[in-house]
């Protein structure tokens, strides 16, 4: 198993129809309660233990976590308000190199993410067929239409949930 990539890469479905939307803001949605499942119970050595070698702690993936959701949905707000905005990218590495990413407790990153995403569902239940096709332009990966983005963003909760909960089945402390 590939421990970057525990799920596999996105891959978005040829044809992005509104069940698979609607699949994918319900994944959003049900994220924060999946991060909270996947740290409960842990103490702080097993916080600090990174998911796999050279990778992040698991600390470090619960702060990144809201850090990129927060990123999105402003990019989600600028992209129905504005014709295509460029969006100015950050990185990650750094962000989560920090010091409250490396050494803060869990539990704030853990109630920023459940705040950010009432918020965002709502925006994302609320948008119609024509919003969910309007785009931003990121520099690194140019044009990002709203409906794939939102593919992209039900994968990440997934996939970094993926790597808490597969350090935790190969260590034993499940």
């Amino acid at each position: 198993m590939d421990l970057r990539f525990p799920i596999g890469k996105f891959e978005a479905p040829p044809a992005i129809g509104a069940e698979t939307v609607a699949q994918w803001i319900d994944d959003i949605a049900a994220a924060p309660a999946r991060f909270r499942e996947a740290v409960r119970g842990l103490y702080d050595a097993q916080l600090d233990t990174p998911y796999r070698p050279d990778g992040w702690t698991v600390r470090q993936v619960i702060h990144h976590v809201p850090d990129s959701h927060i990123n999105s949905y402003v990019r989600f707000r600028l992209a129905v308000t504005e014709d295509n905005p460029t969006v100015k990218p950050y990185d990650e590495a750094k962000w989560a190199g920090l010091s409250d990413a490396r050494s803060a407790p869990v539990e704030m990153s853990l109630q920023l993410l459940e705040s950010v995403h009432l918020r965002w569902v709502a925006l994302l239940r609320s948008l119609s067929a024509a919003d969910l096709a309007r785009t931003f332009h990121h520099p690194e990966d140019g044009a990002c239409r709203l409906d794939r983005t939102i593919g992209v963003y039900a994968w990440h909760g997934k996939h970094h949930a993926a790597h808490i909960n597969g350090l935790r089945h190969r260590m034993g402390w499940i």
